[in-house]
């Protein structure tokens, strides 16, 4: 059973602020210490099989492998922070090296420091897509580290972390439309705005958006059937000083979620933006399979029809669930007819 709301939203809070060792008072745990990133990029050079084994002047075996860094050559603040590593291997590089030389192409592990030691775990799909936008650009020039390799990892944070935040201060109650288009599956279109304001939105719709957690199938087929129902994308236009949206929807779900981002803004902790982003996520497929075990019921039961008009009723979010469960059910001709029957019932309750 997942939490309610609030207690997702405070237990999360508290949870954060807890992993950090020792407590400590207030003002030791700023949110400043949020903004703290670290970063470094490792890059070694591997021998093939038949050399990671030579014999030493005494002739006992030993490696000609490099020795793992010990901990003294990283740059670890007082607190415990999350940790993200990955290495990366240059493919065009590895399809060129040849036999003869028995030395493998140079590979790279990077490596970013930061946030609380539990948070930057939420981040790990953003981090391993940005890590991918860095693989694409690295080459054996001294002079690119300097121009575009170490510019590109000091902003790893802002970049990778920070986007979920940034919408959240933009968009202030608005984002409820903004949550109601990710749920729906609504493209969205981005009028008048600069590159950084476009990319945060469509980042924050990729990490609301359900994709991961319903079939792959059942996504195209939600993706088509809200489209051609709309037949009109959302548009935010930012070209006045505050953000306009034009055939957006909203409904008391995505409102009530609205509410827990602003009341976690105060603290300026983007990991807890990204667990409230989680749990929204999370309460959005709880509502689906209970509708859906709902209308299995209702197939042979009279009262599991009337739970389910009583779920939808008081769900928040019964107009969008009813068209995810439509999509997903529509070759069950016993389903479809209870489908239509809560169809009929969602149009004259919006009516009443």
């Amino acid at each position: 059973m997942l939490p309610s709301l609030q207690e997702s939203v405070d237990g999360e809070e508290r949870e954060l602020e807890s992993s950090e060792e020792g407590g400590g008072s207030a003002e030791e745990r700023r949110p400043e210490r949020y903004s703290n990133s670290y970063y470094c990029l490792y890059s070694y050079q591997g021998y093939s099989s038949s050399e990671q084994a030579v014999d030493s002047d005494d002739g006992s075996p030993s490696s000609a492998a490099p020795e793992t860094p010990s901990a003294e050559d990283f740059s670890i603040p007082e607190f415990r922070v999350g940790c993200y590593y990955c290495l990366l291997q240059q493919e065009k590089l590895l399809e060129t090296a040849t036999v003869e030389t028995n030395i493998s192409p140079p590979e790279y592990v990077t490596c970013f420091l930061g946030g609380s030691e539990k948070g930057l775990e939420l981040f790990r799909l953003e981090l391993d897509i940005y890590v991918q936008g860095l693989k694409t650009n690295l080459d054996s020039e001294k002079s690119n580290l300097e121009t575009y390799i170490k510019p590109y990892l000091r902003s790893w944070f802002e970049d990778s972390v920070c986007p979920i935040q940034r919408v959240v201060q933009l968009f202030q109650e608005k984002l409820t439309f903004l949550l109601h288009a990710a749920l729906s599956y609504t493209p969205v279109e981005v009028k008048n705005s600069d590159e950084r304001i476009k990319k945060d939105i469509h980042r924050f719709l990729s990490a609301a958006s359900l994709q991961g957690l319903v079939q792959e199938g059942t996504m195209t087929s939600l993706c088509i059937a809200m489209t051609e129902e709309h037949h009109k994308s959302v548009v935010i236009d930012c070209s006045g000083p505050q953000p306009q949206f034009h055939n957006a929807g909203s409904n008391k779900f995505c409102d009530d979620w609205m509410q827990a981002f602003l009341n976690g803004a105060e603290g300026g902790n983007p990991f807890l933006f990204r667990q409230i982003l989680e749990n929204f996520k999370l309460k959005a497929i709880q509502d689906t399979n209970n509708l859906k075990r709902f209308i299995r019921q209702a197939e042979m039961n009279h009262y599991a029809l009337f739970k389910c008009f009583v779920f939808l009723k008081n769900c928040g979010s019964g107009d969008v669930l009813l068209k995810i469960v439509k999509v997903e059910q529509a070759e069950m001709p016993e389903a479809k007819n209870v489908i239509t029957v809560l169809e009929e019932f969602m149009r004259e309750t919006a009516v009443a």
